[in-house]
């Protein structure tokens, strides 16, 4: 058994509230806020089985622990029964005994010999008892089974007053007392008396029900201070008795902004590029083969890349084939869970009760202290009891996990007409819901993934088609047809149309480019010849031009010759005066 550590347990006190003594029993001091009355007795009675000595023993042994001695008186086994029998939970009570820190003392009684006569008082035992809380200073005593004391006596008036007389002395010495009674016919303790003279009652249950055992606590009656009045499960296991009541755990947990990855890159992208958030729960719900454990596979693989531990709880494969179903798909969870990064522990639901899956989870968490955990599927929960016993578990694993910062991601098979809806009613507990779907066309049957929703961020709203190859996992952008999305092989096929297309237009257009070059250069070269003939026409005028000019010219010099050849001749014919 563990050692207790100190806790402080929020309770409403006034300056003259009840002072209480923690018991160390996991949510037994929630479902008492705060523990057991200190310095006055406790009644803790049940049927044969349910715990009740390992209750008391457990409250002296935490006890100890915390610094408050303690006197184990016992009338029916002795010290070296009580010894053998708490060597389990990892007491030594030798020890504990050898450094003055625990008293046994037992008182035997044989109820052949007891013969009614006259008065009867308790001087002798309180005498035994005192000398033992003396010895080590109690702070704390356990009474085993006191009844037997009274065995034999008929006088309910004689019982009662010693009873009041013994719990009164106890209360003198402000001893913080759990005292253990057989459960009556009609009756919380055989004698009807001890539930009334104590000033907090505690009944424990062992049933038996559809061939499984629930044991069960509840706070019968409580002087002076509020509690849980409804019956809690509890378990019995290497630590010894845990209780863990939905009400234990409050809704005052952090609330982290970072974000881890899925596993799975285009999955990342459908939630934003990022992932889930941390230590946000996750469902991945869908009928069977539509690849819920392989997605919880890659995200346990993500989470221990990131080196973060990561714990697997397998209800319906054994761990060994889990490795190797994933190998098929590329993801190798073996090099992982050598290295201690991973753990996956394989157990079917209907082995044992509901409680134990939950108290071995809580143990199996508490000692690895993993970043993200991963249950699949709980779907499989519900052969191990029935809705409600089922959701009550879960919700009180999911805010477990929450408390604690843990990613929780869980899978769930769900029927045929089990789309966007869960048996069990846990949707509403979820912050992300991944829904993998088969869809049928063309003769075969392909997956699908959508993202039904993730509080808090934005996500994609699209369905994608999710592959599972030899290379790992993967979603395909969507490919919309006439009917809606199209998967598998009319997805080939259209993306095939789609390129002939494609191709047809790229070719036409391409022709039709050529085409349009000929015509371009046919259109140049005529403008060029154009150009070449005005070009032509162009110098042929400038030529005639230039030859008119000249004749012209020639045509003046000739006149001017022949004007000056006349006007010389007139002069020398001419007589002067």
């Amino acid at each position: 058994m563990s050692r207790p550590k100190r806790k402080t347990v929020k309770t409403r006190r006034s300056p003259t509230a009840l002072q209480k003594a923690l018991t160390g029993i996991e949510g037994l001091d929630s479902i008492t806020h705060g523990g057991l009355p200190r310095g006055r007795p406790t009644l803790i009675c049940g049927g044969p089985g349910c715990g009740k000595t390992l209750f008391g023993l457990q409250f002296i042994f935490n006890g100890v622990a915390m610094g408050e001695p303690g006197v184990v008186i016992t009338f029916e086994e002795t010290a070296d029964d009580l010894a053998k029998n708490v060597a389990s939970l990892g007491v030594d009570l030798d020890r504990l005994v050898r450094t003055k820190k625990l008293a046994i003392d037992h008182i035997k009684i044989d109820r052949s010999e007891i013969l009614e006569t006259g008065g009867y008082d308790l001087s002798g035992l309180f005498v035994r008892v005192a000398q033992a809380v003396e010895s080590v200073g109690a702070k704390r005593i356990l009474l085993d089974t006191p009844e037997v004391l009274f065995a034999g006596f008929s006088n309910l008036g004689v019982l009662r007053s010693e009873l009041e007389r013994l719990f009164r002395w106890l209360k003198e010495k402000r001893l913080t007392a759990v005292i253990t009674g057989e459960r009556g016919d009609a009756s919380l303790t055989r004698s009807g008396l001890e539930e009334y003279v104590s000033d907090c009652v505690i009944a424990l249950d062992h049933r038996v029900s559809a061939y499984e055992t629930t044991r069960r606590v509840r706070v019968v009656k409580y002087r002076g201070s509020t509690h849980g009045t409804n019956e809690y499960p509890f378990l019995i296991g290497e630590r010894g008795i845990s209780v863990l009541p939905i009400t234990s755990v409050g809704l005052d947990y952090t609330v982290s902004t970072g974000r881890v990855p899925t596993g799975v890159v285009s999955l990342d992208e459908m939630l934003g590029g990022k992932g889930y958030f941390r230590g946000s729960s996750v469902l991945v719900s869908g009928t069977a083969g539509t690849g819920k454990s392989s997605l919880a596979a890659s995200f346990a693989r993500a989470s221990c890349t990131r080196n973060e531990r990561c714990l697997y709880f397998a209800l319906e494969e054994p761990a060994g084939q889990v490795v190797r179903n994933m190998r098929s798909i590329g993801i190798e969870l073996q090099p992982l869970i050598d290295s201690g990064m991973l753990e996956i522990t394989a157990s079917r639901p209907t082995v044992f009760g509901l409680e134990q899956h939950l108290v071995s989870m809580h143990a199996a968490i508490e000692r690895i202290k993993p970043r993200a955990v991963i249950v699949d599927p709980i779907s499989s929960l519900l052969g191990a009891g029935n809705l409600h016993e089922v959701k009550s578990i879960l919700v009180r694993l999911f805010d477990y996990l929450k408390l604690k910062g843990i990613t929780g991601l869980f899978s769930y098979l769900s029927g045929p007409k089990g789309l966007e809806e869960t048996e069990l009613g846990v949707s509403s507990l979820i912050d992300t819901w991944i829904e993998l779907r088969d869809l049928e066309q063309a003769g075969e049957r392909n997956r699908a993934l959508y993202i039904l929703k993730s509080r808090g961020m934005a996500h994609s709203n699209q369905v994608r088609e999710f592959l599972i190859s030899s290379k790992g996992l993967g979603l395909v952008d969507p490919v919309v047809g006439p009917q809606g999305v199209v998967v598998g092989s009319a997805r080939v096929t259209q993306a095939a149309d789609l390129r002939a297309t494609n191709l047809l237009r790229e070719q036409t257009a391409q022709r039709k480019q050529r085409e349009l070059e000929r015509r371009r250069r046919s259109v140049t070269a005529q403008i060029e010849a154009l150009r070449a003939e005005l070009a032509s026409a162009d110098d042929d005028a400038k030529r005639e031009t230039l030859a008119i000019e000249q004749q012209e010219q020639h045509a003046r010099a000739h006149r001017q010759t022949v004007r000056q050849t006349n006007l010389g001749g007139r002069r020398s014919t001419e007589k002067p005066l």
